[in-house]
């Protein structure tokens, strides 16, 4: 499949500009990405799709955005057994407990998460947490 999605929920804009670095990787590795905030995603299009990239940042006590992100994870969790998922985020305050959750959450629903790990930045992504995300975006189209 030459589309590769990233979808996201951004409050502050910080999981925003990361998915797009994403999506910038997607496109230097020579596949189309769709960079979209979680509400204009089709499931079905990930149910679809071999890989895909989700970021959501810390919210509350160190878990994902409960309103819009919680729901649309626990769908995706369904049929996301034999997939490559990417995850990103931002956060705030805490240490990225809710990324290593999200991370063990989605391998126990039988993905594999690309890199091993999500890939997090305290506040504003800076130069090279934007290279991570690009490096990311490039290793997730070439799978």
């Amino acid at each position: 499949m030459d589309k590769v999605i990233v979808a996201y929920w951004s409050q502050t804009g910080n999981t925003e500009e990361m998915a797009n670095a994403i999506g910038k990787g997607i496109e230097q590795a020579g596949k189309t990405a769709e960079v979209a905030d979680i509400s204009r995603v089709s499931l079905e299009d990930l149910k679809t799709s071999p890989s895909f990239a989700l970021g959501c940042p810390s919210m509350g006590d160190e878990v994902l955005e409960e309103g819009e992100m919680e729901p649309f994870v626990a769908e995706v969790e369904k049929f996301c057994s034999g997939k490559s998922i990417a995850l990103f985020g931002s956060y705030g305050w805490g240490d990225g407990q809710w990324m290593r959750d999200w991370v063990d959450r989605m391998k126990e629903a039988g993905a594999t998460i690309v890199s091993g790990e999500g890939l997090i930045t305290e506040g504003s992504p800076d130069a090279a947490i934007v290279d991570e995300c690009i490096k990311l975006g490039s290793a997730l189209a070439q799978l």
